[in-house]
């Protein structure tokens, strides 16, 4: 069997954020998996990154749509927009750039910026 490549891993952590699909993100995740999402949060291991995508901040999943992907090596860069809806203040659109680092064939962190768009 074709171990995935770093780019269909990525892409399988989108469509899982997409369908609220947990296993589907985590087989993409090292256990040791780190998320930051700068300015914000940062989480360590496979169950705080499992918590954070079901914040209960937030209501359904977000409506992401790619842009860019870039490779170099152990690291993949995303760009996008994303639409969401937050408890407190409704549907709220949103521009990310997403850096994910690799360790043996799995995802190990996460940089994940987010900028509001009108």
């Amino acid at each position: 069997m074709t171990r995935p490549t770093q780019r269909h891993l990525v892409a399988e952590y989108f469509a899982g954020f997409r369908t609220g699909d947990h296993p589907r993100i985590l087989t993409t995740l090292t256990d040791d998996v780190e998320w930051v999402i700068h300015g914000h949060r940062s989480t360590h291991g496979q169950t705080e990154f499992d918590d954070e995508i079901e914040n209960p901040a937030f209501t359904g999943s977000p409506a992401l749509d790619v842009h860019r992907v870039i490779e170099d090596g152990p690291v993949v860069v995303v760009t996008g927009e994303g639409r969401g809806s937050s408890v407190d203040h409704g549907p709220f659109h949103f521009a990310f750039n997403d850096l994910f680092t690799f360790r043996d064939g799995l995802i190990a962190r996460v940089d994940s910026y987010v900028v509001p768009l009108r």
